[in-house]
């Protein structure tokens, strides 16, 4: 299904873009600066807050496009201080974006660091066998506008917290695209999101504070791999052997190690940035030992950093955590070889933080609701 607004999102559109269509409406081109400066310099939550703007030009740009094409329905927040946003799109569709904070000694909550988790499609077409996001499929791509648009009600919350957010243009310190959705399934929106979130005139945030997770459509990586924007991949591996990967991750069948590890190869060598190797561990499928020398091998020869991610929860799916002594376990395989490894804590667990659970939960309670 593709869902196609009245009006486009204003979130979507980059400098050029804007510039032409002013300029096809008799307007100067610096006037886009100026709009873009009060969409995300100036946090603009109505056209008329745009007040260095004629009547008429409000007028128009509230005729023309959608100032924010996503609202908030829901926001949480976890005793572990993760908070997970509920957003509405236009259409009622539903995606989730997670913000995850890093206390800091001799800073208060507020203002640690913060990692956004960003969605890129309304469900999941990939099957991923331990993951809530495709439970319900895949329902559309997100344009451009709404991808941006998460981030933009990051800082609307952020800045409501802490002056420090108001002092920066972005309020967070790092984005990582891998939420809802296999971002290089929806390619050209999320360049063009990413593209507008990087820019000087967009949110500002440097290409190495971008990380975009994929399981592996190798050649949407060697596509990546030829874009300008230098932002850092991730690599949702899982399973260190074909025969674990394809239980758990169908795309293996179709790019299978053979054809993935070659491709994240050509990557770090067009770009010279450490590769990050996802994996997370669920019992007895592939946290044993066997596995974690199997992903030490491909680590030490990507020269890539692992971050190893305890199993989150999914209702109505049978996979469970690994203790922590085989957490601990696995992760010690890694370290010997001093491959650059992270063993992350569980977070979120209270809010539904695992992708899609939030979501899927929601949309049930509707249909109760409607029924």
């Amino acid at each position: 299904m593709k869902f196609t607004p009245a009006k486009p999102p204003l979130t979507g559109e980059t400098l050029d873009t804007l510039t032409t269509r002013l300029r096809e409406k008799g307007e100067p081109a610096f006037r886009a600066k100026q709009i873009l400066e009060w969409v995300y310099k100036k946090r603009a939550r109505t056209w008329d807050d745009m007040t260095n703007l004629s009547k008429p030009l409000r007028t128009w740009l509230d005729e023309t496009f959608e100032l924010m094409p996503a609202s908030l329905v829901l926001g949480k927040q976890s005793t572990d201080v993760t908070d997970k946003l509920l957003l509405e799109m236009g259409d009622r569709s539903l995606i989730e974006t997670v913000i995850i904070r890093v206390p800091q000694e001799g800073v208060g909550l507020d203002e640690s660091r913060k990692t956004i988790c960003i969605s890129t499609q309304v469900g999941c077409a990939m099957a991923c066998a331990f993951c809530a996001s495709g439970l319900a499929g895949l329902k559309r791509d997100l344009n451009a506008g709404e991808i941006v648009a998460q981030l933009l009600h990051v800082c609307y919350r952020e800045d409501a917290r802490t002056p420090r957010a108001r002092m920066e243009l972005a309020s967070f310190d790092n984005i990582v695209v891998m939420g809802m959705g296999e971002p290089l399934a929806n390619y050209d929106n999320i360049i063009r999101a990413l593209t507008i979130v990087n820019a000087e005139w967009g949110l500002g945030v440097g290409a190495r504070r971008i990380t975009l997770s994929t399981s592996g459509l190798v050649p949407k990586i060697l596509k990546l791999a030829e874009e300008p924007l230098g932002i850092r991949l991730a690599i949702s591996l899982h399973g260190a052997t074909n025969e674990v990967r394809e239980k758990i991750m169908p795309v293996n069948k179709a790019y299978p190690l053979e054809k993935l590890l070659p491709a994240i190869k050509a990557f770090n060598e067009k770009h010279g940035r450490m590769v990050t190797l996802e994996f997370i561990l669920i019992e007895e499928v592939n946290d044993m030992i066997e596995q974690a020398e199997k992903l030490r091998d491909i680590a030490r020869d990507l020269h890539a950093h692992v971050n190893l991610i305890p199993y989150n929860t999914v209702e109505g799916l049978p996979w469970k955590r690994p203790s922590n002594t085989r957490l601990e376990r696995f992760a010690d395989v890694l370290r010997d070889a001093r491959i650059s490894v992270t063993l992350r804590r569980e977070k979120g667990h209270d809010i539904d933080a695992a992708c899609g659970q939030l979501r899927l939960k929601t949309e049930k309670d509707r249909e109760l609701a409607s029924a």
